[in-house]
């Protein structure tokens, strides 16, 4: 199972950009999004890809939610095999 994860733009080199989630850094490529993106703006991204541009407010909020998700006690519980 894979997971589009929200991530804001901190840097814009051609079409690799450096995305920021919870602190964690990384470059993705912005081959396939069908409009221009500058940065502070949030991206859904899959496989390494940015495949969608959304706001602000959106990409917050799916923060929190999968922020909440990894820290509830069932998640935990299910998965703390995989966090050792």
């Amino acid at each position: 199972m894979c997971l589009a994860v929200p991530s804001e733009i901190v840097c814009i080199n051609d079409f690799v950009a450096t995305v920021d989630v919870h602190g964690a850094r990384r470059e993705i490529s912005l081959l396939l999004l069908p409009e221009p993106v500058e940065v502070g703006d949030f991206v859904i991204v899959h496989a390494g890809f940015a495949i969608q541009k959304i706001d602000r407010e959106a990409g917050n909020e799916a923060l929190r939610m999968i922020r909440e998700l990894v820290e509830s006690e069932e998640f935990q519980e299910q998965y703390k095999e995989d966090f050792v």
